[in-house]
């Protein structure tokens, strides 16, 4: 092999190397004939060769790894012994075993053929690519958090002007006969604030800032619940499995937003069978330990309980899933869907304190598995909706509303229920009304966020002055901005904008009778 591996031959110290000296080095070397076979191998190319020595010398590159001849190595290789001038490359390399590994390659030309340095980097390639997918990560996260502040900072306008629609065309529609033409276009404008509502709650989800009222439930108990719903919406060409644990643990969340989530995931793996499938639901409950969350670093270890729903479709690539819950991001036709609904999804989990996960190959199918931090409390109980006959009622409202619109047809939807209603624009002028009325006042209607005083400040001014008097509070703000004036929705009594004169109502009943 020449005297680069020979001592006898050389008196120059680079070229007196021997072999034993070669088999301590944690880089590989070998040497390949100009007749493509093994020279020489050192202990260190022997492992990264994943062959035997024995089979490796005196073979042929071909003969060792077939196709080998059409790689890019390869064209390093003959390179090297046409132009006998150094060359390095890195490489990652596919081993008959089916693994992979990166080698950093250095060709250099020697009398017997070319000379080849390997240097395993498989492990600082991991490196680089966890790297990389972490800076992904935080732009995407980055991406996210700028759509979401301009959601929020759109809500509060926007769900004003919802709320003067709702109120408006719902009031229209009871005054008219259902013969009149007029109906139609009234509908149509109701339907278009719905969307808008619809468009903007989904925002604030996506960006998970809308107001939640968690409780204790069970996961089985909503998916039983909605199985009959699920099964009209996917269709008699799709077959629905479910799976659910007997020994499911409860999670804390808000029922209708986790409802919301299991229909949209539904919805999406219906799409994704249009010639019919399966598409099976899952609960268990799983103990996370720190080998899992290595590889998922945004999970922490410990008790949760796993909503999986998975389907037959047509699956999605990783450029599709790299996507799929960004706000507006749709693979379907236009006017065929919003690009809402699974951003929506992950607003709603990652609010609700969970993780989401998708496991998806196309042609194989996707699956969404949703982690929910398993809770030892027990279940809240749900309470009894109010019939609408007793949503009438005679009882004095304070109303204290800053925007005009919303104030003037909120106070006119009330006392379409029969209430007498009092206004103020601010906290002084309410104050001036508690004093000058002299009957009791039995409800205050306030907005959560006010010019001079948020709802939490006039509450307590009010009850200082009307110690008696109930308070149901009203914003069209999002949860972030409601929590900081110090109100709780799921404590007190709360009604989020855009709301109909029905929901109004019921808020209402629910704020006097507690």
């Amino acid at each position: 092999m020449g005297d680069i591996l020979n001592t006898k031959n050389s008196n120059t110290p680079v070229r007196s190397i021997s072999h034993e000296f070669l088999d301590y080095l944690l880089e590989g070397c070998q040497v390949i004939g100009f007749d493509w076979k093994y020279l020489y191998l050192n202990n260190a190319a022997v492992i990264h060769s994943r062959q035997c020595k024995e089979k490796l010398i005196g073979s042929t590159m071909m003969e060792a790894y077939p196709g080998i001849e059409n790689t890019q190595v390869f064209s390093f290789l003959r390179q090297c012994m046409e132009d006998r001038k150094p060359h390095q490359m890195e490489n990652e390399f596919t081993f008959p075993d089916g693994g992979k590994g990166w080698f950093e390659l250095r060709f250099e030309p020697v009398p017997e053929g070319v000379f080849i340095l390997s240097i395993d980097i498989t492990e600082r390639k991991k490196a680089e690519a966890n790297l990389l997918h972490t800076e992904e990560q935080l732009r995407h996260a980055q991406k996210m958090e700028a759509v979401g502040k301009l959601a929020a900072g759109m809500a509060h306008d926007f769900n004003n002007l919802l709320t003067i629609i709702a109120l408006y065309s719902n009031l229209l529609l009871k005054r008219l006969p259902a013969s009149d033409p007029v109906r139609e276009e009234i509908e149509q404008i109701k339907k278009a604030g719905e969307r808008g509502a619809s468009l903007i709650r989904q925002l604030l989800a996506f960006s998970r800032q809308q107001v939640l009222k968690p409780m204790v439930l069970n996961l089985n108990e909503l998916v039983s619940n909605a199985r009959k719903m699920l099964r009209r919406l996917i269709g008699e060409d799709i077959t629905l499995v479910t799976f659910l644990d007997p020994t499911l643990g409860h999670v804390k969340a808000d029922p209708s937003q986790i409802e919301q989530v299991i229909m949209n995931l539904v919805i999406n793996a219906r799409d994704a069978m249009p010639r019919g499938g399966t598409l099976t639901i899952e609960t268990h409950n799983v103990e996370l330990d720190e080998s899992y969350t290595q590889t998922h670093p945004e999970v922490p270890p410990g008790s949760f309980v796993i909503l999986t729903l998975a389907d037959t479709g047509c699956g999605m690539d990783k450029t599709t899933q790299s996507h799929i819950f960004e706000p507006f991001f749709t693979t379907k036709e236009k006017g065929k869907g919003t690009g809402l609904g699974l951003s929506t999804v992950f607003g709603i989990v990652k609010q609700s304190g969970g993780y989401i996960w998708v496991y998806s190959e196309p042609g194989h199918g996707s699956v969404f598995k949703i982690y929910l931090p398993l809770v030892k409390e027990e279940i809240s109980s749900r309470k009894t909706p109010i019939s609408h006959s007793s949503l009438i009622g005679t009882e004095t409202i304070l109303l204290v509303e800053d925007e005009k619109k919303v104030r003037t047809i909120t106070a006119f939807t009330l006392r379409m229920f029969g209430y007498s209603v009092l206004q103020a624009s601010h906290v002084h002028e309410a104050i001036q009304l508690c004093e000058q009325h002299k009957s009791s006042i039995h409800l205050l209607i306030s907005d959560v966020i006010m010019p001079e005083m948020g709802g939490q400040k006039v509450a307590d001014t009010i009850r200082a002055l009307r110690p008696e008097i109930k308070v149901l509070y009203i914003s069209g703000y999002t949860d972030d901005a409601v929590m900081r004036h110090g109100i709780m929705p799921e404590q007190v009594v709360f009604l989020q904008k855009p709301f109909t004169p029905d929901s109004l109502a019921r808020k209402v009943r629910d704020a006097l009778n507690q």
